[in-house]
């Protein structure tokens, strides 16, 4: 496996202050870094994911933004969701099976309030209706059960893999 050590860095986690020495692979230097991004998703050396909210929230934002005379128009209600669901939840929920739970609360209640948004512009609702009632309507589940249901199918899909599991490689070891 050939490694491109120019694009390589290294992310120091947790509280230590000081950088440990430089790093060497191949013969070259490796970058230390305070964030790093791996297949787009934004990881800070605290672990907690703010940067990577940030920026799925600000991809959010611009995707509502350029579709919002077709969330907000006459089209089926539907159809409206299923827009939603393929470009917008698409992607707040990038790769979250692996993120989500390093989030704090706030940052999952400002995912949620992005669909809710969202949700709301579709249904066309008065600020006196709830986002639950809105979500329970369009029968939209919350991130969070949507994330937990992409965890599972993934979890699922590893146990029904052709690997053998990793508990069970203890016992033929």
């Amino acid at each position: 496996m050939a490694v491109n050590v120019s694009k390589t860095a290294a992310l120091l986690t947790g509280s230590q202050r000081n950088m440990p020495e430089q790093l060497r692979l191949r013969g070259q230097a490796v970058e230390w870094k305070t964030r790093v991004r791996y297949l787009d998703v934004h990881i800070d050396r605290s672990l907690r994911m703010i940067p990577h909210t940030d920026h799925v929230i600000q991809m959010s934002r611009a995707a509502r933004a350029k579709l919002r005379p077709i969330l907000a128009s006459r089209l089926p209600i539907r159809t409206k969701v299923a827009i939603y669901k393929c470009y917008i939840r698409s992607r707040l929920t990038y790769a979250a099976p692996a993120w989500y739970a390093l989030c704090s609360g706030l940052q999952r209640q400002r995912l949620q309030a992005q669909q809710n948004i969202v949700l709301r512009m579709i249904a066309g609702a008065a600020w006196y209706v709830k986002n639950d009632v809105i979500a329970r309507d369009l029968r939209v589940e919350t991130i969070e059960e949507f994330v937990r249901m992409l965890a599972r199918r993934a979890f699922n899909r590893a146990d029904a893999g052709p690997l053998p599991i990793p508990t069970q490689l203890g016992t033929t070891l």
